[in-house]
C-alpha cells in the first residue's frame, strides 16, 4: 500500500488570526495550514494598510510596532506572487487572553442532603458550524462529583457549546442516571461524517435531555442506589449534532455492564471506568471508539457515523480466547497513532495496543498506569515510541518502548506506584525528548533522563509532572501546571520553563484569577493549538467559573510550522485529552530543538455541506 495515496479527512480551518497589545506594539499570529503550498507567504494589513515591508516567509507572526489597542488587522496570503482574498478583520486583545463568558448552571441539593455548585471542567474543540473557527464544548462538574471508588450522589453533568465570542449554542443535560466524575463522561468532539461540522458523542441514559429539549428514554427513571452508584438500568451511546445539540442517533452502550466482577470488583468501581477516542481505522475517515474497563477486563467498540447511519465496525474483548494477555493492561487514559506505519490508526490502550482491525497487536504485560506519552520521542529511531509509568513496582516501572512492537528500549525500576510522568524536549544539549517521573518526588525525585540513551542527565527533577506546552519562541517545550494549595485545594494556572543549566523552573506566566481542574492533577480546561500560529493556547476557567480564558503566547518565533491541528496524532490527542486523567498532546513528528522540517500532512480539508 502507498500511504501517500490515502489522504485523511481534516477540518477546513480559517487563518485563526489574532492580534494582542504588547509593550512594544501589537503582536499578530496566524495559521499556516497543512494544505498550504510550500511557496506561500503573507502580507499583514492594519486598517487597510500593509505593515510588512515585504511578504512574510520566515514565520506566521509579526510584531507591528506602530499598532495600538484601537487597531484592526487582516492578512492576505501570497501564492506565486499573487495576493489571495483577505481574511476577516480582527480587533486587538488588550491582554494576552480572550475571555469567554459562560452560562453557569445553578447548583442544587442531592438526595442525601448535600448542597452542590458547578465549576467549568474539561473542554474540547470542534468546528460545529463549519465556519472555519473552533467552538468550545465544555463539561460542567458539580462540586459533589465522585471518583468511582467513593460513595455519594452527584449533581447532573452538563455539556455546553460556546462560540469564541461567548454565544452559547446549546446545553445537554446528561440527567440523573449519569454519575459525575472523571471516569464517567468521556465526550468526543469530531466531524465523524465528513459534512464539515463536528458532532458530539458520549454515553447517555434515561433522562438525558438533548440541546433542543428532547428527552432520551424514560424521563422519570431513577436508577441511583442508596450509595449514589448507578449499577442497573439501560445505558446508551448517543451522537449529537454539534451545532444544535440535537440527538441524531441513540443505541445501547457497548460494552454493557455484564457481570460486574469481570471488571475487578462488585462495588460499582471498576465496572464504570470508561475511555473513548477517535481513530482513523481505515486511514481516511474517523471512527469513534468507546471503551470500558482496564484493571481487569477491557472492551473496546468502534463505530462509524456516516450518511445518517451508525454502524459498529468491530469489538475487542479481553475475555475472548486469545486475548487474555490484554486484561489488566489499560491506563487512566488512551492514545491514538499509526504505530505500525500502515496508514491506519491503532489505539494505544496503556500497556497494550489494539490494531486498526480490532485485533490485539501486542502487550508489554507491564500493567496499569496513570500517565503515558506517545510520539516521535527519539528522532534517530524509525517510528514512534511510548513513554509510560506504571502502578505495579517492577524493573521497568518507568520505561520507553517501541510503539509498533512493544520492545522495551530502556527502563528504570520502581518501588512504588509511579503516579505521574512527563516527556518533553526541555534540554537542547541532548537528542530527543527528556523524561521524568514522580518517583520519590517528595524527596526530590529520581532525576531527569534522556529518551534516546536512557542516560540520567541530571539529579534535579523538574517538579512539574502534569502537562507540557509549546509556548515561547524556541522549539523546546515549556511546562504547564499550577500553583496548588493542598489545604484549600485551589490551583492557579501557570507556565514554567526549565532552566537546564541551573536545574530549576523559571516562571513565564501565572494566570492570576484562574483555577486549575481535577485537584492535584492541575489540568487546564484544555490545551490546544486553537488560534494564531503553531504554538499552543491554554484554556483555564476563571476563579468563579463565570468565564473561560484562552491564553496565547505573544513571543515572536522564526520557526514556521503548520498548525498542529493538521497533524494527525496531535489532532486526535486533542479529541482524547478530556478522557479520565487528562494527558498533554504530542505530534507524529519530533518537534523540538534541532528538528527537521515537519513532513507535509497527507490530508484533505472538508468543505461544509449545506
Amino acid at each position: 500500500m502507498d500511504k501517500k495515496r490515502i489522504l485523511r479527512q481534516m477540518e477546513k480551518l480559517n487563518r485563526g488570526l489574532i492580534a494582542v497589545k504588547v509593550e512594544k506594539g501589537v503582536y499578530t499570529g496566524w495559521r499556516l495550514l497543512g494544505t498550504d503550498p510550500d511557496e506561500i507567504s503573507f502580507n499583514l494589513y492594519r486598517g487597510g494598510k500593509m505593515v510588512n515591508p515585504e511578504p512574510i516567509t520566515s514565520s506566521t507572526n509579526f510584531l507591528d510596532k506602530e499598532g495600538n489597542k484601537d487597531s484592526s488587522y487582516y492578512i492576505r496570503p501570497v501564492i506565486n506572487g499573487v495576493e489571495q482574498p483577505p481574511t476577516e478583520e480582527v480587533k486587538v486583545w488588550e491582554e494576552n487572553f480572550l475571555p469567554i463568558p459562560l452560562n453557569k448552571p445553578a447548583g442544587g441539593l442531592s438526595p442525601d442532603g448535600v448542597n452542590y455548585t458547578y465549576s467549568a471542567n474539561d473542554a474540547s474543540v470542534g468546528d460545529v458550524d463549519g465556519d472555519g473557527e473552533y467552538e468550545i464544548i465544555l463539561k460542567w462538574d458539580p462540586s459533589n462529583s465522585h471518583d468511582n471508588a467513593h460513595k455519594g450522589y452527584t449533581g447532573n453533568v452538563y455539556l455546553d457549546a460556546y462560540k469564541l465570542n461567548g454565544t452559547q449554542l446549546w446545553r445537554i443535560d446528561l440527567g440523573k442516571n449519569i454519575r459525575a466524575g472523571a471516569h464517567y463522561t468521556q465526550f468526543m468532539v469530531y466531524d465523524l461524517d465528513g459534512d464539515g461540522k463536528a458532532e458530539i458523542a458520549c454515553k447517555t441514559a434515561d433522562g438525558t435531555i438533548d440541546g433542543t429539549g428532547k428527552v432520551i428514554g424514560d424521563a422519570d427513571a431513577d436508577y441511583r442506589n442508596k450509595d449514589g452508584f448507578i449499577l442497573e438500568g439501560p445505558e446508551y451511546f448517543t451522537i449529537f449534532d454539534g451545532e444544535t445539540g440535537k440527538e441524531l442517533v441513540t443505541t445501547d452502550y457497548d460494552p454493557p455492564r455484564g457481570n460486574s466482577s469481570d471488571w475487578g470488583d462488585d462495588e460499582g468501581n471498576r465496572v464504570d471506568r470508561f475511555l473513548a477516542c477517535i481513530a482513523y481505522l481505515d486511514g481516511e475517515r474517523p471512527s469513534v471508539v468507546m471503551c470500558r474497563g482496564y484493571y481487569t477486563r477491557a472492551v473496546l467498540a468502534a463505530y462509524n457515523w456516516r450518511n445518517g447511519e451508525l454502524t459498529k465496525v468491530w469489538k475487542f474483548d479481553s475475555l475472548e480466547p486469545g486475548n487474555e494477555g490484554y486484561s489488566g493492561q489499560g491506563n487512566h487514559s488512551v492514545s491514538v497513532a499509526d504505530v505500525d506505519n500502515d496508514g491506519k490508526d491503532e489505539i494505544i490502550y496503556g500497556s497494550c495496543v489494539i490494531d486498526h482491525n480490532g485485533k490485539g497487536l501486542y502487550t508489554t504485560g507491564l500493567g496499569h498506569g496513570d500517565a503515558m506519552h506517545v510520539g516521535n520521542l527519539i528522532p534517530t529511531r524509525p517510528g514512534l515510541e511510548v513513554f509510560q509509568v506504571h502502578e505495579v513496582p517492577s524493573e521497568n516501572g518507568t520505561e520507553i518502548h517501541d510503539a509498533a512492537t512493544g520492545e522495551i528500549l530502556w527502563g528504570i525500576p520502581s518501588y512504588e506506584d509511579v503516579g505521574r510522568g512527563l516527556a518533553a524536549d526541555i534540554d537542547p544539549r541532548y537528542e530527543g525528548v527528556e523524561v521524568w517521573s514522580s518517583t520519590h518526588w517528595k524527596t526530590g525525585g529520581e532525576g531527569l533522563y534522556n529518551s534516546t540513551t536512557g542516560e540520567k542527565i541530571s539529579d534535579q527533577t523538574p517538579q512539574s509532572f502534569n502537562f507540557a506546552i509549546w509556548w515561547d519562541g524556541d522549539q523546546l517545550r515549556e511546562l504547564l501546571d499550577h500553583d496548588y494549595d493542598m489545604e484549600t485545594g485551589i490551583g492557579v494556572g501557570k507556565i514554567d520553563k526549565w532552566d537546564y543549566e541551573n536545574g530549576q523552573l523559571i516562571n513565564l506566566l501565572t494566570a492570576e484569577g484562574t483555577r486549575s481542574n481535577n485537584g492535584t492533577k492541575g489540568n487546564p480546561c484544555l490545551q490546544a493549538d486553537i488560534l494564531g500560529d503553531w504554538r499552543e493556547e491554554v484554556v483555564w476557567r476563571s476563579d468563579d467559573s463565570t468565564s473561560l480564558r484562552i491564553y496565547t503566547t505573544t513571543d515572536v518565533t522564526e520557526h514556521p510550522i503548520y498548525t498542529l491541528m493538521h497533524d494527525p496524532v496531535y489532532r486526535l490527542g486533542i479529541a482524547w485529552q478530556n478522557v479520565a486523567y487528562n494527558q498533554p498532546p504530542h505530534t507524529s513528528y519530533f518537534l523540538g530543538h534541532g528538528m527537521e522540517k515537519p513532513p507535509v500532512p497527507q490530508i484533505y480539508a472538508v468543505e461544509k455541506k449545506d
